[in-house]
């Protein structure tokens, strides 16, 4: 019998599908880097938004985990669980988007989303901390 319920149940759903997605882009990764069609600033934010993507959905699992098991009630649970969503999305998304942009040593939009992804899963970590902190 499943202990996890609600937005939690969803959102570790949501991570586990969302794994195999980024190991297809680890296969993708290999095939780029074999071309050598990207510039070294691209291939370096490739490689970084992969790697934050496979290690925040892993975070996301450990901190879904603790979610469930701790104090917060269904609103600030699905508070959380976007949060860690989008923060995934915006912090791994901002390295994807300067691979587009690929202005080395400028602060571009890929800055802003990498750095607003960072907020984001910042603020769904302390909440998550302050839930387990109020068992």
């Amino acid at each position: 019998m499943s202990t996890l319920t609600g937005p939690v149940q969803l959102f570790s759903v949501i991570a586990l599908v969302s794994l195999p997605t980024v190991m297809f882009g680890g296969y993708a990764l290999m095939g780029v880097l074999r071309k050598q069609e990207l510039t070294d600033y691209q291939r370096m934010s490739f490689k970084a938004g992969h790697a934050h993507a496979g290690v925040l959905l892993v975070l996301t699992l450990v901190a879904l985990q603790l979610l469930g098991a701790g104090g917060l009630g269904d609103p600030a649970r699905w508070t959380v669980c976007f949060l860690l969503l989008f923060g995934v999305l915006a912090q791994s998304g901002g390295f994807f988007l300067n691979l587009l942009i690929n202005k080395p040593g400028e602060r571009t939009a890929g800055h802003l989303v990498t750095t607003g992804g960072a907020i984001l899963l910042a603020a769904a970590l302390l909440l998550t901390a302050y839930g387990v902190a109020a068992i």
